[in-house]
């Protein structure tokens, strides 16, 4: 059994999407099969990002091959820092931050256009 918890991304361009998350989001490279697939680590996550030529994309049906509202979820101690940190870096926010009882938190988009959370609990 692994010791990561996995989660599949379909992507456009895989090393785009390397870059984007081992940059700006504190993954680290994991096995690659570039340009096909490729997999990045951040603690117990595992990312899979497979491309238009892997197994994992061509076994998803057409109509369910678009961005969907589901997303990682990356928590954070200082969310405005990391925020401010991504800015200064060139990455764009899908909205403001929303905060809640549970915390606060702001949505943006891998280069293929999927959702991640990232996320500050309150009290933090």
């Amino acid at each position: 059994m692994s010791q990561y918890a996995s989660v599949r991304y379909l992507v456009d361009d895989v090393p785009a999407a390397v870059e984007f998350y081992t940059r700006h989001l504190g993954f680290t490279p994991g096995p690659s099969a570039n340009p096909a697939f490729a997999d990045v680590l951040r603690g117990p996550l595992r990312l899979l990002l497979s491309g238009p030529a892997s197994s994992g994309a061509r076994a998803t049906p057409d109509d369910a091959r678009t961005a969907g509202a589901n997303r990682i979820h990356l928590e954070f101690d200082d969310l405005a820092a990391e925020i401010d940190r991504l800015r200064a870096a060139g990455v764009s926010f899908t909205g403001d931050v929303v905060t809640g009882p549970g915390g606060s938190q702001v949505l943006l988009t891998d280069p293929a256009g999927n959702l991640v959370e990232l996320f500050q609990p309150a009290g933090r």
